[in-house]
C-alpha cells in the first residue's frame, strides 16, 4: 500500500484534475447526455493525463540533485530515495507510449497531433522553456488552452475563437502568479534557494500588475462573447451569463490579494482546488448556466 501511494504521489495523480478541461467543450456544447461523445472525452482525459504524469516523471529525473537540496522538494519520492530512479526510466516511456496508443486507436485521427505537441512542448517547457523570461508564462497558458482544443477535437465540438482567447488570457494571469508565489515564498524563506527561473525579486510588482490585468481582460473577452451568435443559440435566457462576470472579477481579485499576501505557495489552481470558496464560486457559476440554458437550478 505503501508503494503505491509512493507511485501516485510520483505520477501525480492530483495534477490530473487540470485534464478536466478536456471536457469543458462539450460541457459548454451541452453534450453530457451523448454517450458516445463522453466516451471519447474519457479517452481523451486518460491519454492528456498519462502523458502529463509521464513528463512529470521526466522533470523529477532531470531535477534530481537540486529536488535533493530544496528543503521542501527533497521530499518527493525520486528524491527522498523512496524510489529508484530506475522505476522512474521505465515508467515515464511507457506512459508516454500508453497515451500514444490511447490516442492512436481510440479517438479520433487528429487527436493524437494536439496530444503530441502538447508532449513536445510541455518537455521542453520542463528542460528548458521554464527558464525563459514571459515565454515560460506564456507556454504554460498554451498547454491549458491547448487542452481546451484537444477535448473539442476529441468529441467533434467546435471551439468558439472566444473561449481560446478567454483561456489564453484567464491562464496567463495564474501563471503570472505562480511565478510571483514563487518569489514570494522564496523572500519569505531563506531556506528555500532562489529559483526565480527567468525572474528576480525586483520582477515581483511587475508580475503583480500584469498578473491580474490579464485576468482582467479574460472577463473582458467573455463579456464580449456574450453577444456571439453561438451564445444565442445555445441558451434561452443569455443575458443571465452576465452574472458569471462578477463572479470571475471576484475570483481573480481574491486569489491575487491571498497571492499578495503570500497564502499561496506554488500553483494557484492546486490551491483552488482545495479552497471552499473557489468551489462556492464555481457552484455559482454553473447554477447560472443552468438558468441561462433554460434548465431547473
Amino acid at each position: 500500500m505503501t508503494s503505491l501511494r509512493l507511485y501516485l504521489r510520483a505520477i501525480r495523480i492530483k495534477q490530473w484534475t487540470k485534464n478536466l478541461l478536456l471536457f469543458v467543450p462539450l460541457f459548454l456544447a451541452h453534450g453530457f447526455n451523448n454517450p458516445e461523445k463522453m466516451r471519447l472525452a474519457s479517452y481523451a482525459f486518460l491519454a492528456f493525463s498519462l502523458c502529463a504524469s509521464g513528463i512529470y516523471i521526466l522533470n523529477d529525473l532531470h531535477d534530481l540533485e537540486m529536488d535533493k537540496n530544496h528543503p521542501l522538494k527533497k521530499h518527493r519520492p525520486f528524491a527522498s530515495g523512496q524510489l529508484p530512479v530506475s522505476v522512474g526510466y521505465l515508467t515515464f516511456p511507457f506512459m508516454l507510449l500508453a497515451s500514444l496508443w490511447i490516442s492512436e486507436f481510440y479517438l479520433p485521427p487528429h487527436f493524437v497531433r494536439y496530444l503530441a505537441l502538447y508532449a513536445i512542448f510541455a518537455v521542453l517547457y520542463s528542460l528548458y522553456l521554464k527558464r525563459l523570461l514571459v515565454i515560460d508564462v506564456l507556454i504554460l497558458a498554451g498547454l491549458y488552452t491547448l487542452r481546451l482544443v484537444a477535448g473539442g477535437i476529441a468529441t467533434g465540438v467546435s471551439l468558439s475563437p472566444w473561449l481560446q482567447a478567454f483561456s489564453l488570457f484567464f491562464f496567463t494571469s495564474l501563471a503570472f502568479m505562480k511565478r510571483y508565489s514563487e518569489l514570494k515564498v522564496t523572500q519569505q524563506n531563506a531556506a528555500i534557494p532562489f529559483q526565480g527561473r527567468g525572474y528576480t525579486p525586483a520582477d515581483r510588482e511587475l508580475l503583480a500588475s500584469f498578473g491580474p490585468t490579464c485576468g482582467y481582460l479574460s472577463v473582458v473577452v467573455f463579456t464580449l462573447y456574450l453577444n456571439s451568435k453561438e451564445v444565442i443559440a445555445l441558451y434561452q435566457n443569455p443575458t443571465v451569463l452576465l452574472l458569471i462576470g462578477p463572479c470571475l472579477l471576484y475570483w481573480i481579485s481574491r486569489i491575487w490579494f491571498l497571492a499578495h499576501r503570500g497564502s499561496i505557495e506554488d500553483d494557484p489552481i492546486a490551491f483552488a482546488l482545495k479552497d471552499p470558496i473557489s468551489y462556492a464560486v464555481g457552484m455559482a457559476v454553473i447554477v447560472i448556466m443552468l438558468v441561462a440554458v433554460g434548465l431547473p437550478s
